[in-house]
C-alpha cells in the first residue's frame, strides 16, 4: 500500500461486482427493500423483518408535510429563480438543520438522557421523567419532539407507536416518550402530543441509532417530497413569482383509501 492509501469499511468494488457491507447489491435487488439497504448500509447488518418494517413506516412517515415548511420553501424559491433540481434540491435539505428537523436529535438526547437518569439513580420511569420537565421548565427550555405548529395530535405519531408495538420495537423509549408527553400536561397544564419528529426520535432511540444520524433520517425522507415540489413549481408556477408560505390551493386527487 502507498502512502496514498486508505481503508472503508462500506462497498467493495471490483469488475462486474458491488459488495455492500458484505452483500452484492444485484443480490440485493428484488430482496431488500430500499429502506432495508439504508439500515443495512448504516448498520452494517440486514435488519429484521419487523425492524424493515418500521424504518419503511418512519421513512414514510416524513415524506412530505406540504408548502410551509423551511426546506420546501427554500426549495421552490430556488427553483422559481431558473436554477436546475439538484441546485434547488440542495436548497431544500441545506434548510434541514437545527430548528427544522433537528427537534429529533434534540429529543433523542432527552430520552436517552432520561433513561441514563432513570437507571442511574434508581428511580421510576414517571420519576425520571418529572425530574428532567422540572429541569426543563426551571431553565425556560422547551422540550423537544412534543407539540406541533398545526397538529393537536399528530396522526403520524399515533401509527408510528401503534406499530412499533406490533412489530415488537416499542420498549423503553416509547414507554419514555408516552410518559412525557402525559406529565407536560401536569407540569404545562397544557397539552402536548408527541409529534412526528418525537415519535421519530422514539424509534431511532429502539432500534439503536446514534443522535448524529437523526437529520440525515429527516433527510432521507424527505427528499422525495422536495423533488415533487421542485418539479412542480419548475413545471406549473411562473419564473421569480411571490411564493406566500401559507396561500396555497390545494387541488390534486380527492382524498382515497390504499386497498
Amino acid at each position: 500500500m502507498s502512502d496514498l492509501s486508505w481503508k472503508t469499511a462500506i462497498t467493495k468494488i471490483e469488475p462486474n461486482k458491488i459488495i455492500v457491507k458484505g452483500y452484492r447489491v444485484d443480490e440485493m435487488m428484488g430482496k431488500l427493500t430500499f429502506s432495508q439497504a439504508i439500515y443495512l448500509i448504516l448498520k452494517g447488518e440486514l435488519p429484521s423483518e419487523n425492524i424493515g418494517k418500521m424504518m419503511d413506516v418512519m421513512l414514510v412517515s416524513s415524506i412530505d408535510h406540504g408548502t410551509t415548511p423551511p426546506s420546501t420553501l427554500a426549495a421552490i424559491t430556488v427553483a422559481s429563480t431558473g436554477s436546475t433540481l439538484n441546485a434547488a434540491l440542495a436548497s431544500g435539505i441545506l434548510a434541514i438543520n437545527k430548528f427544522h428537523g433537528g427537534a429529533i436529535e434534540g429529543c433523542m438526547n432527552v430520552l436517552m438522557e432520561i433513561r441514563q437518569v432513570r437507571d442511574e439513580g434508581g428511580l421510576s420511569t414517571g420519576e425520571a421523567v418529572m425530574k428532567a420537565l422540572l429541569d426543563y421548565r426551571e431553565k425556560k427550555k422547551r422540550v423537544p419532539g412534543f407539540g406541533h405548529r398545526f397538529h393537536t395530535k399528530d396522526p403520524r405519531s399515533v401509527k408510528l407507536f401503534s406499530l412499533a408495538e406490533e412489530y415488537g420495537i416499542a420498549r423503553d423509549f416509547v414507554t419514555i416518550s408516552l410518559s412525557i408527553q402525559e406529565s407536560l400536561q401536569t407540569v404545562l397544564g397544557k397539552s402536548l402530543p408527541v409529534n412526528v419528529d418525537g415519535a421519530i426520535a422514539t424509534i431511532l432511540c429502539e432500534l439503536d441509532f446514534p443522535p448524529a444520524l437523526a437529520n440525515a433520517f429527516f433527510i432521507m425522507a424527505r427528499v422525495p417530497g422536495l423533488v415533487a415540489h421542485v418539479v412542480e413549481e419548475q413545471t406549473r408556477q411562473r419564473p421569480m413569482r411571490k411564493i406566500h408560505p401559507t396561500d396555497s390551493l390545494y387541488d390534486g386527487p380527492e382524498e382515497r383509501k390504499l386497498m
